[in-house]
């Protein structure tokens, strides 16, 4: 009776120190390993569960497979079930990259043909984050574009399907919006509810007009860092392989490409980008 008493105290320890490691993990609070080390082997072994959860989240691959985890001195243990061994073997390397983890006992097996439990009609925190992301990498493609100027739009990502509301001043500038951000990593779908108003100022507009009035022009850093950017948030350009640089607004791009096809998409999005004058492109070579 008392090993029992003793077994029950001790999980609702844990599970208490889990749900606040959980929620400093969420809040940002604390970091660093040097505090780690400084906490209770209870707490810190919680926040590691915690991280390692959160990782595995986050992660497409993971998020949807009931995985458990359970650190006891610096060990691991994951049970659960996943459809591949490439995706057991991921949960093991996750949470190997957490800091304290020294070993992990992969008891997940991997069973061909399994189905995930059936996702509630809520999203997951995961999927919270990565709708999110999404929806920053279009409204900044949106942004950055010189060609999307009379824009005036909201962004709204559900389950990777954006939604695109307000208004633009012409036709293309609404299918340009919508082709941007189709062309998001994570984007599934887009729902373009963009309105054509041809008289309508835009705040986008008004800020170029102000800047050009003023005689400001954009640095070649920042169309560098932009035509970078853009070619990251393109979910059909391996911006990894392309190197960016600039001069007085003309853009080089060089390196690899594995199509023209994409050759062609990382010159177009390139040309996007406010304040780029032209792209060269002899440098940008086929696999």
């Amino acid at each position: 009776m008392n090993t029992y008493k003793k077994i029950s105290n001790t999980r609702q320890a844990r599970k208490l120190a889990l749900a606040t490691a959980i929620t400093m993990a969420l809040i940002g609070v604390g970091s660093g390993g040097a505090m780690a080390e400084e906490m209770p082997q209870n707490e810190r072994e919680a926040r590691q569960e915690s991280q390692i959860w959160t990782t595995y989240a986050l992660s497409p691959y993971l998020r949807a497979h009931d995985i458990g985890v359970d650190v006891n001195d610096g060990k691991a243990v994951l049970t659960g079930k996943v459809d591949e061994e490439v995706s057991k073997e991921l949960a093991k390397q996750l949470a190997l990259g957490v800091a304290g983890i020294k070993d992990v006992d992969n008891q997940i097996v991997v069973v061909a043909n399994y189905v995930a439990p059936k996702r509630s009609a809520d999203r997951s925190y995961g999927e919270i984050v990565e709708d999110a992301s999404i929806t920053a990498a279009v409204k900044s493609k949106l942004l950055w574009s010189k060609h999307a100027q009379g824009l005036s739009a909201n962004v709204e990502t559900n389950y990777g399907k954006v939604t695109l509301h307000g208004t633009a001043n012409s036709a293309a500038a609404r299918e340009l919006a919508a082709l941007l951000a189709l062309n998001t990593p994570g984007v599934v779908s887009v729902d373009n509810k963009l309105l054509v108003d041809e008289t309508k100022s835009t705040v986008s507009e008004t800020v170029k007009q102000k800047s050009d009035e003023a005689g400001q022009t954009f640095s070649d850093g920042w169309i560098t860092t932009k035509v970078k950017s853009t070619l990251m948030y393109s979910s059909n350009v391996n911006s990894s392989n392309i190197a960016v640089t600039t001069t007085d607004g003309v853009v080089t791009l060089s390196g690899k490409v594995n199509s023209g096809a994409e050759h062609a998409l990382a010159v177009e999005l390139a040309n996007n980008v406010s304040g780029v004058v032209r792209v060269e492109d002899k440098n940008l070579s086929h696999l």
